[in-house]
């Protein structure tokens, strides 16, 4: 049986569904799929990033092909649902079983997923914020546009640029994102290696040719050498607006050097905009955890222009609302602000706590008691910062002094950006508090354990 068989087949029940038949990228994301190729094996062959795979191709084609299963399909279940429905359209239909009647055990697909990482396009579990999402979308669409994502870690910000993405994508533009976090430290090391890797990032996933050699000249330098190949190879071979995203582009703060050519540039990208027509085809989004603490001059820096976005924790309403969506009987906000008084609105912890609590694995009361310890759900996440502050004393020295006051406290810069980017601790005109009571009662209880205690010494 043929991709090109099974294709035919899917595309012509998309359609009859009113849906878009699947996109090439759609198409290559499945073929991998069906050959039991990873998402990263999948990338590389097809010359794309595997974030892009992984977080904007693959969930926009499973929600294409569940719309036709009637069932939730994932990577893990793919091949076997579209063998069993391969199988159903190309059977006698005297011997055939309606789709609908399988006698299969959905109760599995009925739950939620561990939620994990972003939360996939045409999810019911997103909770959009409306004002924010109409902004970005609306920005977009101007010429020569930047705007900038900031939020602590797990607080939905690729999950926000997915949708940017998607909605970049369904009104025509050209779409790259590019995840920092990727990046090799020996690249990050060297600025004319960053810029390499950037240009070529971009003309890889456009599907373009490379030609960094035709471009490159050392005698202009890497900062207009990327300039030229952006400007007269890329934004000239394409003929609409490209989105070109950069996720996690903290990680560059750590590296100065490299941040005080790039940071500077970016800013020279847009300001060309203003003069010079085919730059307004690119549109920038950059997003961070914090603030940037590598010191620029204010003309130089990409961190006081375009639109700014800050994602905000849920509310009490929205943290009601995804209760329902998790199937909660929560009517009168009682059990939501009972979870909000021990994890705050972080996104990720609400998602965590409903899963648990709409799995029926823990009742609310036995969560809130043992949540701040080692034996409940967010064990794994609380020790995945223990384990950065044993690396980092001096980070366990600043987290401990701020849950012990009881007034907000001012921190090293450096100190404050690491500890806020984890999601530590909140700043308040530049002063630090915790960020919710799970990490002060965890933190405090571990700090009286002698087996613990040499973390928060000196």
């Amino acid at each position: 049986m043929t991709i090109d068989f099974i294709l035919d087949i899917l595309n012509r029940k998309l359609v009859e569904i009113q849906e878009d038949p699947l996109h090439s990228t759609e198409i290559l994301v499945l073929q991998g799929v069906c050959e039991n190729k990873t998402y990263e094996e999948i990338a590389q062959e097809q010359r794309y990033s595997c974030g892009y795979i992984t977080n904007v191709v693959a969930p926009r084609l499973y929600r294409k092909v569940s719309l036709l299963f009637g069932r939730r399909v994932n990577k893990k279940n793919c091949r076997v649902i579209l063998e069993s429905y391969i199988t159903e359209q190309t059977t006698p239909i005297t011997n055939s079983i309606k789709l609908n009647s399988l006698e299969l055990d959905l109760r599995e697909d009925v739950l939620p997923c561990y939620p994990s990482g972003s939360v996939p396009l045409n999810s019911p579990f997103y909770i959009e914020h409306p004002n924010i999402q109409k902004s970005a979308y609306a920005e977009i669409t101007k010429l020569g546009a930047l705007v900038r994502i900031k939020a602590p870690r797990e607080m939905g910000k690729t999950s926000l640029t997915l949708r940017i993405l998607d909605y970049a994508e369904r009104i025509g533009y050209r779409t790259v994102s590019l995840s920092l976090e990727q990046v090799d430290r020996t690249i990050l090391s060297d600025a004319n290696l960053f810029l390499r890797w950037l240009c070529a990032n971009i003309t890889q996933q456009l599907q373009m040719e490379q030609k960094l050699d035709e471009y490159w000249n050392k005698d202009f330098g890497s900062k207009l050498s990327s300039t030229f190949y952006l400007r007269n190879y890329v934004l000239n071979q394409i003929n609409t607006s490209l989105v070109l995203v950069l996720d996690e582009v903290n990680y560059i703060f750590e590296h100065p050097e490299v941040a005080k050519d790039f940071f500077p540039l970016l800013r020279s990208w847009f300001e060309e905009a203003k003069r010079c027509k085919i730059w307004q085809k690119l549109r920038l989004v950059v997003v961070h955890s914090t603030e940037i603490y590598v010191p620029l001059q204010l003309q130089q820096s990409p961190f006081n222009i375009g639109l700014p976005i800050q994602l905000p924790d849920f509310n009490l309403g929205q943290v009601g609302d995804l209760a329902q969506r998790y199937g909660l009987k929560w009517s009168d906000g009682k059990e939501a602000k009972q979870l909000m008084k021990i994890v705050g609105g972080h996104p990720a912890l609400i998602h965590i706590a409903l899963y648990y609590l709409s799995s029926q694995k823990i009742s609310l009361a036995q969560l809130l008691e043992t949540a701040p310890t080692s034996s409940g759900i967010y064990a794994h996440f609380l020790q995945r910062h223990l384990t950065v502050l044993q690396e980092q004393p001096e980070l366990a020295i600043a987290l401990y002094n701020t849950i012990n006051s009881s007034e907000p406290i001012p921190l090293e810069p450096i100190t404050a950006y690491k500890l806020n980017s984890m999601g530590l601790i909140k700043l308040d005109n530049n002063k630090a508090i915790p960020s919710s009571q799970l990490y002060r009662q965890y933190f405090q209880s571990l700090s009286v354990d002698e087996k613990r205690q040499v973390i928060f010494t000196n």
